[in-house]
């Protein structure tokens, strides 16, 4: 992922909402949301290369988990295991959260950098190799990008102001999609300083990215009811365009989705 934006207990209906674009080189072979994993329990996205995941559920725990990449060309390292595997070891995993963070700490310099979101929709958490910090994650509207968590970033500051109106409203689901899909870039003074090439960082500017090798590849919705029930949707694209949308269903109680 690239762009994660959450709302935690502040809607009434929904505990926990979550929007996000997932940008990728366009060449790079993906797999659409679907069930897999251990008992079929997974709901993601699958990168097939390195076979991980950027963001997903497990439908039978209710927890969720999501990644973005730290963005400084300085610190890439090589030779280092995919940022996609941690997220789908701990939809997985069997370990309680503090105990699967604690040891993902242990082995933090075998990835290049990254923010790791986890939890389920009575406690979320935020890691990041950079910081090398636990956050447990007050309510509110908060996000993710490139950088930390809530960094002031323009894509994030505008996303989280637009989505917490969103959120609140009777449309949840395609305005925020319309939200995502924005694709206005920002002004060079307001740019971060990443260490990446200004025309780089003029193209990452946007909440949708777009250029002629990388961009943004899907968006996802997911609503998580506060009796259980669970809402996950994924629109992939290609040149803007929808190509596919997928959609499930976790049907526990009877919440109105």
């Amino acid at each position: 992922m690239c762009l994660i934006i959450f709302l935690f207990n502040e809607n009434q209906h929904y505990p926990l909402i979550i929007a996000a674009n997932r940008d990728e080189f366009y060449n790079r072979e993906t797999k659409s949301a679907d069930i897999w994993g251990k008992d079929n329990s997974i709901i993601a996205g699958r990168d097939l290369q390195s076979l991980g995941t950027w963001m997903g559920i497990n439908k039978n725990s209710g927890r969720f988990a999501a990644i973005t990449n730290y963005r400084d060309p300085s610190m890439i390292k090589t030779e280092v295991k995919s940022r996609g595997v941690i997220v789908s070891s701990y939809l997985e995993s069997e370990l309680g959260d503090e105990e699967f963070i604690y040891r993902l700490k242990k082995e933090k310099d075998n990835y290049n950098g990254f923010n790791f979101i986890f939890g389920d929709l009575y406690k979320i958490y935020h890691y990041s190799n950079i910081s090398d910090e636990i956050t447990i994650v007050n309510p509110g509207i908060h996000g993710v990008s490139n950088h930390l968590l809530d960094s002031p970033w323009p894509k994030l500051l505008k996303a989280k102001k637009r989505l917490s109106e969103t959120f609140k409203s009777d449309e949840i689901i395609n305005s925020s999609f319309d939200v995502l899909k924005d694709s206005t870039a920002f002004h060079d003074s307001e740019l971060p300083e990443t260490g990446m090439d200004i025309k780089w960082e003029r193209i990452l500017s946007p909440i949708f990215v777009k250029s002629e090798i990388y961009g943004t590849r899907s968006s996802t919705i997911i609503l998580f009811c506060k009796n259980g029930d669970i809402l996950f949707i994924e629109r992939a694209f290609i040149d803007e365009k929808i190509t596919k949308e997928t959609k499930f269903i976790i049907k526990k109680c009877n919440c109105s989705f």
